[in-house]
């Protein structure tokens, strides 16, 4: 269970399948895998189409719903995408991996250390210009943070901290909830969106001249984001797992911007 997330970038299979088949399939492969490789550490040589496992569906408001899937027939949904793969190798919009790279997952439940690393990349006053956007759009949006505290309270679901972590920002003050509220409960990213929550976070510089923000919402090019704009959250070695993963997202945001494409979300 997880965040999952796609770039919009028009596509053959994305044409035959909608996002949701799409995330489907390919996350019942991965766990298909998982579910074989423990039946085969534990000695047991059954095929697949004998395996079968109780997967638990939790809905927001924390109602489960239980159902037996078979390992073999999540091996067949994946299958249908295979004839798809070869649309995958010149696209753009594939940033992960060698097939449907334009897509991606954060794993439930958010670490603390995950939290306050985004609450740490916010711009402070030193940075007038993102930190005037910053308080805009908590202010204009509404981000309260309320549907993400109830999410909150289902303890060690969706966050691994009880309490949401906060930041002083002197004039204002900004909780983990209300990030989450802003990255993953406004719907999907649209690119010009995507240009200010990339300054917020540090995935773009944050001391951009006025003029280069004025054109992040309609850019001339992709060859002026890649000049003006570079990507500054590039992942390094020894980043632990939940860190990667948020950068991996700004990287499919920055990818979505320069592309002019939304960042589809399924939170």
């Amino acid at each position: 269970m997880g965040i999952d997330y796609l770039i919009d970038y028009g596509c053959p299979p994305k044409h035959a399948f909608s996002l949701a088949e799409l995330v489907a399939r390919l996350k019942g492969k991965e766990r298909a895998e998982r579910i074989i490789r423990l039946y085969r550490d534990n000695g047991d040589w059954r095929p697949p189409s004998e395996m079968g496992f109780e997967f638990v569906r939790r809905a927001a408001d924390g109602a489960e719903e239980t159902e037996v899937v078979i390992v073999q027939n999540l091996l067949d949904a994946a299958a249908e995408l295979e004839p798809w793969a070869e649309h995958c190798r010149a696209c753009p919009a594939n940033r992960f991996a060698d097939a449907f790279g334009c897509m991606d997952a954060i794993s439930y439940p958010i670490t603390e250390r995950a939290e306050r690393w985004l609450l740490a990349r916010l711009p402070e006053e030193s940075h007038p210009l993102p930190y005037m956007l910053l308080q805009k759009a908590i202010r204009e949006h509404g981000y309260k943070g309320e549907i993400a505290r109830k999410l909150r309270a289902q303890q060690g679901v969706f966050f691994e901290a009880e309490e949401a972590p906060v930041r002083d920002l002197h004039a204002l003050h900004v909780s983990g909830d209300q990030v989450f509220e802003m990255l993953f409960l406004a719907g999907h990213i649209q690119p010009a969106h995507g240009s200010l929550l990339l300054q917020f976070f540090g995935g773009i510089s944050q001391d951009l001249d006025p003029d280069v923000i004025m054109q992040l919402a309609a850019p001339p090019s992709e060859a002026w984001i890649e000049e003006n704009v570079p990507f500054l959250l590039a992942a390094e070695t020894g980043d632990p797992p939940d860190i990667l993963a948020f950068k991996r997202f700004f990287e499919a945001m920055y990818w979505a911007f320069r592309l002019r494409v939304a960042l589809l979300l399924d939170v």
